[in-house]
């Protein structure tokens, strides 16, 4: 009934037509950031194989072939333009979907460093990049949760799953100079979701963070130890099925959902 309420206030409210297209009211509904490639273009996969609702976010949607790819063969799935850093297109997005319940806020977008300059030392580190990575890695999840929670609130799961890494982690973390502005901005993340997460239970929401794992997210390149996309997303996709209260501010491993440290 909220989703059969929620599609009728979308056609009443007259909002884009983006907006409205493709939602059924009678399927849950998880909102993707960062889905043009990688990690998150593999969660619209498997959640379209699901037949959920499906609201793809993309910094820029006409250059992301491979997420309009699917649009070819499953209408569930709407493409927005998303900046996360961009806060007031975050509320504009918002306001456009305002009565559309969200089962789950699935913040993935993200800045990883390029390969080569991940061992740099702090003589090497790129005070640019170390401040965008903050705001793309910590505040845009952050504001994106404090936009969307109603959404959540209003859904049947109520779930807020952030994808964070190990990088950040003071206690696995690994033990040498290497990645200062990524993992100084996944530490700042878990900080911001684990305070959030005293708030999440007044409204009944879940809020998890998951590490992915190691991730080839390159086709065709073959990094040491690191997994494919499709296997890290089929086994978060499976601790988040498992998602319940007692959850709630926990950093869980994409493997089988085994607490990791701060």
């Amino acid at each position: 009934m909220p989703r059969f309420i929620a599609l009728l206030a979308c056609v009443a409210s007259f909002l884009s037509t983006t907006a409205c297209a493709g939602l059924d009211p009678d399927k849950p509904t998880v909102l993707i950031t960062g889905s043009n490639r990688g990690i998150g273009l593999e969660f619209v996969k498997q959640f379209s194989e699901r037949g959920w609702n499906i609201i793809a976010t993309a910094r820029k949607p006409g250059e992301a072939t491979d997420l309009q790819a699917i649009t070819d063969g499953y209408d569930q799935l709407v493409i927005e333009q998303l900046d996360v850093t961009d806060f007031e297109r975050v509320k504009a997005l918002q306001a456009a979907y305002k009565d559309q319940p969200i089962d789950i806020l699935l913040s993935n977008a993200g800045i990883t460093p390029k390969y080569k300059s991940a061992f740099k030392t702090v003589s090497g580190v790129d005070w640019d990049m170390a401040r965008k990575s903050m705001e793309v890695n910590a505040i845009a999840p952050l504001q994106i949760a404090q936009v969307f929670m109603d959404n959540v609130a209003a859904s049947e799961q109520k779930k807020i799953v952030v994808i964070s890494s190990k990088g950040g982690s003071f206690a696995v973390g690994p033990e040498m100079p290497m990645m200062y502005s990524y993992r100084g901005s996944k530490a700042a993340l878990n900080m911001y979701m684990y305070t959030l997460s005293f708030e999440t239970p007044k409204k009944d929401v879940i809020l998890t963070l998951l590490s992915p794992g190691q991730v080839n997210t390159v086709p065709g390149m073959k990094i040491p130890n690191a997994i494919e996309t499709d296997e890290s997303v089929k086994k978060m996709l499976a601790v988040i099925d498992g998602l319940t209260p007692e959850h709630n501010g926990k950093f869980l491993d994409y493997e089988d959902g085994s607490e990791i440290g701060w």
